[in-house]
């Protein structure tokens, strides 16, 4: 199977995320210019609803038999950055794979697997693959919930790709698609996803820890990481791209160690790609993104702005704060109009 799988298009479009008995949603239609208007959004939690209780409930939505996308949300997989195998490319996919069971040590009827390369036509060169691996169980839950709804299942998306277009069409909106741009993305309580993209392609993903208590932090009011003493300084382990940094331990400092993490992603980025100098960083928290904005552009002096893409897409407004956080990255799923590229 591939990501993502298509068939072909119509005018409106549906893309859901189903994970931990949540299923949320948007729905929306495609202008003539290309751009889409959306018609609504939600969440609907099971509970305690059976399979079939559920499905009439979604049925009752008006919700059936419409052309749709699914996003996995980071939990449901792993995205893991390998060195290409040396193949061609019709084999690249088969070669990873073996790969990849190599370093998880799983079982090959077990997983669904794709890749793609990092970087755009310049970094090719560096012989990198994104390797995306979900369980056979998740992948086959979004199909059989699909069957039940009498979509015409398009895609099978992940939320790092998501991200990456919606900062990729900001890009474009200002004219500097060329240019390295970094998102970092509040997914829960517990987890920020930072992307760095340039010329529509994704160069870099790090899912970071934020440890108990950065979320409910007075981030204004946060001690700086470039005064603290030396020995308040919060050690972090190794740099590995692509790999979810080591959980925060008892007596970290939340807000120092979120700071700490993205230096040293900058750093690297810096050091790797010399062609391709950060532009910048956008921050989306929900109400408090703005905030967030404020102070890590203080932290990290360097041009932090909120990824704000209110514009792009009129009609997403209302709801409540769980369900524009939750909503919120299908929008970048909708931007989704090419095939995986090996």
């Amino acid at each position: 199977m591939r990501w993502p799988w298509q068939s072909p298009q119509s005018n409106d479009a549906l893309v859901v995320s189903w994970a931990d008995l949540s299923f949320a949603y948007v729905q929306a239609s495609l202008q003539k210019d290309g751009s889409y208007e959306i018609l609504r959004f939600g969440l609907e939690h099971q509970g305690d609803a059976s399979d079939e209780e559920f499905i009439r409930r979604l049925h009752d939505l008006g919700l059936k038999g419409l052309q749709a996308s699914c996003m996995l949300r980071p939990h449901q997989y792993q995205l893991q950055q390998i060195d290409a195998p040396m193949v061609p490319n019709a084999e690249l996919r088969s070669a990873a794979r073996w790969k990849i069971l190599e370093i998880t040590g799983g079982s090959a009827d077990d997983i669904t697997l794709d890749v793609m390369r990092v970087g755009d036509e310049s970094a090719r060169s560096k012989g990198q693959l994104f390797a995306v691996v979900a369980s056979q169980s998740v992948v086959q839950e979004a199909l059989r919930l699909g069957q039940a709804m009498q979509w015409k299942l398009r895609v099978i998306d992940i939320q790092e790709t998501a991200q990456r277009n919606l900062q990729s069409a900001l890009a474009r909106r200002e004219g500097r698609l060329e240019r390295a741009d970094a998102a970092l993305v509040i997914v829960d309580e517990r987890q920020a996803l930072l992307t760095i993209s340039a010329n529509e392609e994704l160069f870099e993903v790090r899912r970071i820890d934020l440890g108990e208590g950065f979320m409910s932090a007075s981030w204004s009011q946060a001690v700086s990481v470039q005064a603290a003493p030396q020995d308040l300084m919060t050690e972090v382990p190794e740099y590995v791209p692509g790999r979810v940094t080591t959980p925060a331990q008892d007596g970290d400092d939340p807000t120092q160690r979120v700071v700490v993490e993205l230096q040293r992603s900058f750093d690297v980025w810096d050091r790797t790609w010399t062609q391709l100098p950060l532009e910048g960083l956008r921050v989306q928290a929900g109400e408090r993104s703005e905030e967030l904005a404020n102070w890590l552009s203080q932290e990290l002096r360097m041009n932090v702005g909120v990824l704000d893409v209110a514009a792009l897409f009129p009609g997403f407004e209302g709801g409540t704060v769980q369900e524009q956080r939750l909503c919120w990255p299908l929008l970048g799923a909708l931007l989704r109009t090419e095939s995986s590229k090996p």
